[in-house]
């Protein structure tokens, strides 16, 4: 029991580390120009809105991947507990992080939700669930470390949007 324990926590914790920090730091080393250049869809909304930013993208990807090297190298008996390369891993889930999170602006505006307008589960779990789909190209956690991940997720991402609220990263604590 303590072994299977250990594997799971292993795994998310492995999980998690690329995908959060993908998630947060395109945020804090955002800005500059959006990925849309601010052009249109063809519903004359933006396509994205200006919050998502080309250097936020590549510092959440760099930053996310480069945990997985980190990891890697000082933590390698971590990495056993995974059946695939640890870095080429941590590079899709940062990957995907930023694509879901870009994927759910892209959403948000078609259904004209304005930019930094809530909507409840969706700007939760958009980058897990990014993550998640990409990096489920070469291994797929359980479906209890999925759903312990979601759960977990969505209580820490409403716990971490107060946070960068209050810090003045966000206009919005959500």
């Amino acid at each position: 029991m303590i072994d299977y324990l250990i594997e799971f926590f292993a795994v998310v914790i492995l999980v998690i580390i690329p995908i959060y920090l993908s998630n947060s730091l395109a945020l804090v080393f955002g800005g500059k120009t959006p990925i849309d250049f601010n052009k249109n869809f063809s519903d004359d909304r933006p396509i994205f809105g200006p919050g998502k930013t080309i250097r936020g993208a590549i510092a959440g990807i760099f930053f996310g991947s480069l945990t997985g090297i980190i990891v890697s190298v000082f933590i390698p008996q971590l990495t056993g507990y995974l059946p695939v390369d640890y870095v080429q891993y941590a590079i899709l889930l940062s990957v995907g992080a930023v694509v879901g999170d870009i994927a759910a602006s892209f959403l948000k505006r078609r259904i004209n939700i304005e930019r930094g307008k809530s909507v409840l589960i969706l700007d939760q779990l958009d980058f897990l669930i990014g993550g998640l789909v990409i990096g489920g190209i070469i291994f797929v956690p359980s479906i209890l470390q999925i759903a312990f991940l979601t759960v977990f997720t969505f209580l820490m991402h409403r716990f971490a949007n107060n946070i960068a609220f209050l810090t003045k990263l966000k206009k919005v604590p959500w």
